[in-house]
């Protein structure tokens, strides 16, 4: 082997100092090769400048695509992805009347190294199909999961724990972090807005003079809501909402 002793290292001709493909110049124990130096800046806004101890590139840190389930089906890893943060909501329970309203689905979130992981399937409880009348029992929702990893409960509909009562909230079990839906309001005056999810509170409450309004617009609440009572003891409460799986993607 062969040493070079000098004081300054110029290029020969211009002023690049050109390290050849499959070679190395040691600085100091560092290691200088064509690998080892930052690639050009110039259309990589947003990015960050990370290394793979072989090579360094710009890359996307954070979500960089979500796939979301209102229905049950199957998430497929797409290429590139190696973590993913999954919230999973259970179905809203149903509404009774004179107040008595469905309690809100349970709410589960988890940070999972999908890197071994090509699918999984993906269960959405469906929202209570079932909001009835004053003093009947509103359906309950049903259970959201991602495969065998973590699920959410549904709530119970109005008078399922105990007559003339609110329904419980649903829970979430299995994540970094579970917690319980709101629970329905019990029998008052007039009107009870069904049980607050992770998302927000259920439907609209109406007057007699809008005697379907809440029944009308039920499908309009967050998803895994509570459904919301109907007027007085006359008119029907509305359905739950169905639950969710959202999943954000991470490389």
């Amino acid at each position: 082997m062969s040493n070079v002793y000098a004081n300054e290292l110029d290029a020969a001709s211009g002023q690049v100092i050109l390290i050849p493909s499959g070679y190395n110049l040691s600085l100091g124990g560092t290691i200088l090769n064509e690998n080892s130096i930052p690639p050009d800046p110039e259309d990589q806004g947003g990015k960050y400048l990370i290394s793979d101890g072989t090579s360094a590139s710009f890359k996307n840190i954070g979500p960089v695509s979500c796939q979301t389930f209102f229905s049950s089906g199957t998430w497929t890893r797409p290429s590139g992805i190696n973590r993913i943060i999954v919230k999973v909501i259970g179905g809203g329970g149903g509404g009774s009347g004179h107040s008595e309203a469905g309690a809100a689905g349970g709410y589960a979130e988890e940070v999972i190294d999908v890197r071994g992981i090509s699918s999984v399937y993906c269960t959405v409880g469906n929202g209570s199909g079932s909001g009835t009348y004053y003093s009947g029992n509103g359906g309950g929702g049903g259970t959201s999961s991602f495969g065998n990893y973590l699920s959410a409960s549904g709530g119970l509909g109005a008078n399922q724990t105990y007559q003339h009562c609110g329904g419980l909230g649903g829970v979430g079990s299995g994540g970094n972090l579970n917690i319980y839906g709101g629970g329905g309001t019990g029998h008052m005056n007039y009107m009870g807005f069904g049980g607050g999810g992770f998302y927000g509170s259920g439907t609209l409450s109406c007057h007699g003079n809008w005697n379907q309004g809440t029944r009308s617009n039920q499908l309009k609440a967050p998803r895994g809501a509570g459904g919301t009572s109907g007027y007085q003891g006359s008119y029907q409460g509305a359905n739950g909402m169905a639950g969710a799986v959202i999943v954000m993607e991470f490389r």
